[in-house]
């Protein structure tokens, strides 16, 4: 075992700032692994390791300014390497190892033009980036109209150890702009045209540029710092962003940018918490939270300011695990908040004496057995509520967008909701109004265990008219189920318990299922919601009605 020191290889600049630290104390490391990110005035890169091994000490600190010789960390590797092998390699193997970085950087400060052309139209090329393979655009710092002074920065461009920031190589107006987010560009593509005013050094058109005045090759790039992959990359979906002005700088190393792309966040409206402001991976993670706590789909749909809950750091008063969200959970959290402040909710409850009706569900039970299928108290509540809503139909309406007018639904659909390990689904039954309590049984089965098994298909959770909230053996007297807009009522169902119940002359068990009905108070008043939680409690409380 021996401990040797990782330094900076040749970076192309006097000096660059440590800006993110990608390993700590402890880590195992293999060859090429990304230790610390520097940044210089034009460029980010990531400085990778030479040695496989241990991480025993970190030589440098966030913020310090390092150059080329200095020691980064200390390893500790199986096999004794002698300090000049790491620090003075034979001057080829030197040289090639340092070209990714420098040719790249140095191709940016210089973008030399050899051809002087009159004012007027001037294209503005990609220079050389030390690669010749294709580079990613990952931001765009100018639009078009922006005046730009030569050496403005026009893109970002980011490989896979490094972004770097594409200068003017002329003063004037922004007139095109070839390229977008998300494009792939090589040395010599045309980023955009600009209106110059004077005597400016510009290359040709791309399409006049001949074939055989190209720049030679650069030298190898080495693996270890700037090797870009054997094909071009795939060009990735655009960032929804807004594109910053060319005085938008904003700081932020390849693994953040990164991050940032694959979770939509646009930079330019990030806090950053690191020096000069540059953007760490823990910024993004609280512009995340502060977003999820006040959604911008809430702000917009009450059209008034409502106060976000404060961010709360939960871990200064004992140990705590985070968990993403799933995607059915954020659907669900969104969807019950705009229904929570657009829809005006009344909700009613009631008790329903469903002794009789649980007296013939237990006769039923053998039949059900040699059907293949059970018989629970939903396909009855499905039912009541048909009914409820054809004779009752406001229940079965929804308010127009503008407001101005009601749609009746000449259908019957019907949502129950689900509990999964994924989170609430409501899977909806078709027709419920033409539908037996066999079918019903059979349907109710059939869906509840596509949804268990996140084998549901969108269309099997549309249309519904209305819904129903089981809680079921789960317990409780009774709660406020929250109206799933564009739907105008939901029906809340608690657990049954036996309570004594007067019958004028005596107090006699029964059984007694809570109910709560929420609507919207738009569409529907106080009367129309009786009305249907009465005939409701009254279908359940003698089935014998729901054959009428």
């Amino acid at each position: 075992m021996a401990k040797q020191q990782v330094i900076v290889p040749d970076i192309g600049a006097d000096a660059a700032e440590v800006i993110e630290w990608m390993v700590q104390v402890g880590d195992e490391i293999a060859v090429d692994d990304s230790l610390l990110v520097l940044e210089s005035d034009k460029a980010s890169m990531e400085v990778p390791s030479t040695l496989a091994g241990t991480v025993v000490e970190l030589l440098v600190n966030i913020g310090d300014s390092l150059s080329e010789g200095a020691a980064i960390v200390l390893v500790e590797t199986a096999d004794a390497i002698e300090p000049a092998q790491i620090r003075e390699e034979p001057p080829e193997t030197n040289q090639a190892e340092a070209a990714g970085q420098s040719e790249a950087q140095e191709a940016l400060a210089e973008a030399p033009n050899n051809q002087p052309v009159s004012a007027g139209k001037h294209s503005v090329l990609v220079p050389d980036i030390g690669t010749d393979d294709a580079v990613e655009v990952i931001e765009l710092s100018v639009s078009v109209g922006d005046e730009v002074e030569e050496g403005d920065t026009l893109l970002v461009l980011e490989s896979d150890k490094a972004s770097m920031e594409i200068p003017s190589d002329a003063s004037g107006r922004v007139l095109e702009i070839a390229v977008a987010v998300g494009a792939s560009l090589k040395q010599g593509d045309l980023i955009g045209v600009l209106e110059v005013a004077g005597h400016v050094d510009t290359p040709p058109a791309p399409a006049q540029e001949p074939k055989q005045e190209a720049p030679p090759p650069a030298p190898a790039v080495p693996k270890s710092v700037s090797e870009q992959p054997k094909t071009a990359p795939v060009a990735k979906a655009p960032v929804a962003r807004a594109t910053a002005s060319s005085s938008e700088v904003v700081y932020a190393g390849p693994a953040v940018r990164k991050l940032a792309r694959e979770f939509s966040i646009p930079l330019e409206q990030v806090s950053g918490s690191g020096p000069r402001g540059r953007i760490l991976k823990e910024d993004l993670h609280t512009f995340v939270q502060q977003r999820l706590s006040k959604p911008e789909a809430a702000t917009v749909s009450v059209g008034a300011g409502i106060p976000a809950v404060p961010a709360a750091d939960f871990s200064q008063f004992g140990s705590v695990r985070e968990e993403a969200l799933s995607k059915i959970g954020k659907v669900t959290a969104a969807n019950m908040q705009r229904s929570w402040l657009n829809v005006p909710h009344v909700t009613q409850y009631d008790d329903a004496d469903v002794t009789d009706l649980e007296a013939f569900r237990a006769s039923l039970k053998d039949e059900a057995a040699r059907k293949g299928t059970k018989l629970t108290p939903l396909p009855f509540l499905l039912k009541a509520c048909a009914v409820g809503l054809k004779d009752n139909p406001k229940f079965n309406s929804s308010l127009s967008a503008d407001g101005e007018s009601i749609i009746y639904k000449e259908y019957v659909h019907i949502g129950f909701a689900v509990d999964t390990p994924a989170g609430l689904l409501v899977p909806v039954i078709r027709d419920v109004d033409k539908k037996g309590l066999w079918e019903l049984a059979e349907e109710v089965l059939e869906l509840a265990a596509l949804a268990r098994d996140k084998k549901l298909k969108p269309a099997q959770m549309q249309g519904a008219c209305f819904t129903i909230s089981s809680l079921g053996a789960l317990g409780g007297k009774g709660f406020t189920p929250i109206v799933n807009a564009p739907e105008v009522g939901i029906l809340g169902v608690s657990k049954s318990s036996v309570q004594p119940v007067w019958d004028g002359s005596s107090f006699v068990p029964r059984t007694m299922l809570p109910l709560s009905v929420s609507y919207d108070h738009r569409v529907i008043n106080g009367a129309d919601g009786g009305r249907f939680m009465n005939q409701v409690v009254a279908l359940l409380s003698d089935i014998r009605r729901l054959t009428l």
